[in-house]
């Protein structure tokens, strides 16, 4: 199957390099993890496979057209405005079918009246759910206990099998090896 996107001998960063050279691609259906140290530029690669963090050599090629939703791992300030779960939802046309029971009946509450686990599983669907080819997941286990971790892989094994294609980074051992299909590891630089 032809890949949604292909990275050859990639170096990604902001100002300057972050990462090693690193091979990456994903195909529609398919979920692949990456892993590595802390440090090594798992999100700016993220980042640069989304366009928003620099190539400094290697290849990057998307396919044309390629719709991609991000989630990082900065969380957008919510408290005092007054947007709901389903406000959320409809920022990123994504939809509510599918949400845990412990919260798809909260949509109509304000995000800042939620818990932070629960607002950031929201801000993971609205991802997730969106109407996109490639999904870019950075951490997404992050603030989540363990049912809505187990939840978040069942479901990311569903969107992949509506043809979307995933990648997760994540240091969490046991989701990559419940949710992936293949996983990449990003090695720390060389120190000389």
């Amino acid at each position: 199957m032809t890949p949604l996107f292909a990275a050859e001998a990639v170096v990604a960063g902001w100002e300057g390099p972050v990462t090693q050279p690193v091979d990456l691609a994903a195909a529609p259906c398919e979920i692949v993890g990456l892993t590595g140290p802390n440090g090594v530029g798992k999100s700016t690669l993220l980042a640069a496979i989304a366009g928003r963090a620099r190539v400094f050599s290697g290849s990057l090629e998307r396919r044309p057209g390629l719709r991609i939703a991000v989630q990082t791992q900065e969380v957008p300030p919510v408290d005092g405005l007054p947007l709901s779960g389903r406000n959320l939802l409809a920022l990123t046309g994504a939809v509510a079918e599918g949400l845990p029971v412990w919260l798809a009946g909260r949509l109509d509450e304000r995000l800042d009246r939620l818990s932070g686990g629960q607002r950031h599983y929201l801000a993971l669907w609205a991802v997730l759910e969106a109407p996109a080819d490639l999904v870019l997941l950075d951490e997404p286990t992050n603030n989540l206990d363990a049912a809505g971790t187990a939840h978040l892989a069942e479901r990311l094994r569903a969107r992949a099998a509506r043809g979307a294609g995933i990648v997760v980074v994540s240091h969490d051992a046991g989701f990559v090896a419940a949710a992936c299909h293949r996983v990449v590891n990003v090695d720390a630089p060389d120190v000389e």
